[in-house]
């Protein structure tokens, strides 16, 4: 799948930091019970590459991407556990490169129109926007509607449930990235039954593209 038809599988994807590749399965099953289809597993933890393949290969009706790519090692880590998508918080050449290589959608992160405008030469026209609440905010993303017309992004930091709604309703963004949805205490204490309601509160907000057409 093309990065852009990733983003289209729903307007949240959570981002994840999972400490026990254990409970990967259990997560997956209960983010997909509420009708989540895509996630970021962020490479920050030991247990982010197996937690990773688990998915994968449990559970494959949920397009498993692998966040924080900051190297080469980490694109040829990510695509080899069976990540689906790559995720950067900036981007690089190198970066760029080296999920090209792998065959690994990337999903590079911009903070500034210049990084955009770059991003943009390089061949992508969906982006993410990191960190969000901090780098300009809604505002930020909303000016750059009438003078860049083709991006597209996915907003991630500082997003909540209570605002992810004033995002979506932009039309040059394709859907948010939260955190919210599954906490890592709430992972380590095994709630699923919560992250799978709020997985279902997520998965029914409506971003432009489904309010329009």
């Amino acid at each position: 799948m093309k990065i852009s038809e990733i983003l289209l599988l729903g307007p949240v994807i959570p981002v994840i930091v999972i400490d026990n590749a254990d409970l990967a399965p259990a997560l997956g099953e209960a983010l997909l019970s509420g009708g989540i289809k895509s996630i970021e597993v962020t490479l920050r933890t030991d247990a982010a590459l197996d937690s990773i393949e688990r998915l994968a290969r449990d559970l494959p009706e949920i397009c498993v991407g692998a966040g924080t790519i900051l190297s080469e090692t980490n694109a040829s880590s990510a695509a080899n556990a069976g990540a689906r998508f790559g995720v950067c918080p900036g981007s690089t050449p190198s970066i760029i490169n080296a999920c090209r290589v792998q065959n690994l959608p990337l999903l590079p992160g911009a903070s500034t129109v210049s990084e955009i405008l770059t991003l943009h030469e390089a061949g992508f026209t969906a982006m993410k926007f990191f960190p969000a609440a901090a780098a300009g905010g809604i505002q930020f993303i909303k000016s750059l509607s009438s003078p860049l017309p083709h991006i597209q992004f996915c907003p991630t930091g500082g997003i909540t449930y209570d605002t992810a709604s004033e995002w979506l309703a932009l039309k040059n963004v394709i859907c948010v990235g939260g955190s919210w949805l599954a906490p890592t205490n709430d992972i380590n204490q095994k709630k699923f039954l919560e992250i799978t309601e709020r997985a279902k509160r997520a998965s029914t907000l409506e971003n432009y593209e489904n309010a329009t057409y």
